[in-house]
Formats: C-alpha cells, structure tokens, sequence
C-alpha cells in the first residue's frame, strides 16, 4: 500500500485526485474497517488509517473515507473543543480547501455565502485567484484556515500579507506549513527546478521552500500575532491512539 499511495501521489495530479477520490473512498472504507482508530471529521471507525508520504511515507495518516490527514483531524478537533465557529457561522475564507473540511463547513453554512472556498485551480473552490493578489475587499472576512500552501507560492511575505489585509480586526485564521524545527531560517532555492530534484530536497515536487523556526517571525512581519499550541499533548495517551493526530503544532494566527 505504501508504494501505491507514492506513486499515485507522485504522478497522478491533485484535480485529478479530488475527482476520483469519491469512487476510491467507499472500497477503502470496507477494506479498513475497524475500531482501533477514529477519525473525528467523518465520524468513521476503523482498524487502522493508510500511510501518506509523496517522499518517506508516514504510517496511519490518511483517514480511507474522508481522506483527513493528522493535521486535518487536530484541526477539526480543536475547531469542536476550543471555537464557536460551526455556531456562530462567521465568514469565513477557506483557501485550498481539503475535501474532508470542506464537506463539513458547507455543511454547517448551508447555503449562505459566508463560507468561501478558494484556489488558484482546483475544482472544489467557489473563485479562483492567485494568493498573492487576493480580489477581496480589505477586512472582509473573520476566520482564514489556510494550511499547506505557502510553502507553493512564489512569494509567501506577499501572500501573507494579503493574507492580513483581508482580515478583520478581531479576527483569527489557522495557517499551517511543512516546517523542520530543526532549521534556524527557512530554506529556498527557486534555481532548483527539476521536480525529482525538488522532491527530494524539499519532500515535494511542487514544493518552494522548507520553513525553519522563522515562520512565526514570517508571519509577525506581516502583522499577525501568533500562537503555538502543541495540540497533542492536551490528549489523553487513549486520544492519541485513536485519533492519530500527530506531533505538529497548531499554528494560529490573529489580527488586533
């Protein structure tokens, strides 16, 4: 399974994937039937998760029915435990959104159009833009989950600037990355332009940069405040097993 989940990561495009995902999801869920594990954002139980890696390949990541990541389910947890946002409905600006979060807040919006979803191609977005240059008026919208896309753009300072700009004050968004704590300073090289060569060095073909411990300093920069919350060590060792959340921080950002 492991060397599936690679190759089809590595040569199969992410349209591509979020198109056939709903014909692949209901084999997996049979195939991985169980009770050891639980994923938290589609309520589905099973034996164990599938392993996910376009590089090294980590073991009980991916959720079989909704597809949810470790991130995506510590999100979604901390969303139900510590946010009134699938209540109060605030708007809210969801940029490349995953499937499995998706569902779940068009779900809870209905038809309002507080909840927006956007990308620069995918076809689960309402609009498509480029994140550098956003077509939303300044202050605009009160939450922005926007995980595991800077590291694609050209200029991340940019994008997290207008990232600012259409935030409110008061308001709050989850940015997540692929960081490696280990790093002082973030890593790029944009003379780096071979995917096999880009995957190897940055753990993804499509990838920009590896962020090292000045990703907060990135963000504060651009006006954020932010806060760090080691997720997994507010769960029980039972949680921990069952969910799989994994050991990244959640990285929450905020406008005063």
């Amino acid at each position: 399974m492991k060397a599936v989940v690679r190759w089809t990561l590595n040569h199969i495009s992410r349209s591509t994937l979020h198109r056939i995902a709903g014909l692949v999801t209901p084999l997996l869920s049979l195939a991985y039937a169980g009770r050891r594990r639980r994923c938290p954002v589609c309520g589905g139980s099973f034996r164990r998760f599938l392993p996910y890696g376009y590089v090294g390949q980590r073991s009980e990541a991916l959720c079989p029915r909704c597809l949810a990541l470790e991130r995506h389910r510590m999100i979604w947890l901390w969303l139900e435990r510590n946010t009134d946002l699938l209540t109060t409905l605030p708007t809210l600006l969801h940029i490349a959104p995953e499937p499995s979060l998706r569902r779940h807040f068009r779900r809870a919006y209905g038809t309002t159009k507080r909840y927006i979803t956007a990308d620069l191609e995918s076809p689960l977005a309402d609009i498509h833009f480029d994140v550098q240059s956003i077509p939303l008026e300044d202050c605009s919208v009160d939450v922005i989950i926007c995980n595991h896309l800077l590291e694609h753009v050209e200029d991340d300072r940019l994008a997290m600037h207008e990232l600012h700009r259409v935030m409110r004050p008061g308001g709050w968004g989850i940015m997540l990355v692929p960081e490696d704590r280990s790093r002082e300073v973030t890593f790029e090289d944009d003379t780096i332009t071979d995917a096999e060569e880009r995957t190897r060095i940055f753990g993804q073909y499509d990838h920009r940069r590896i962020y090292g411990r000045d990703y907060d300093d990135r963000l504060r920069d651009a006006g954020f405040t932010v806060e760090r919350i080691a997720f997994e060590s507010d769960l029980s060792l039972e949680e921990r097993e069952r969910y799989r959340v994994g050991g990244d921080d959640l990285v929450i950002v905020r406008k005063a």
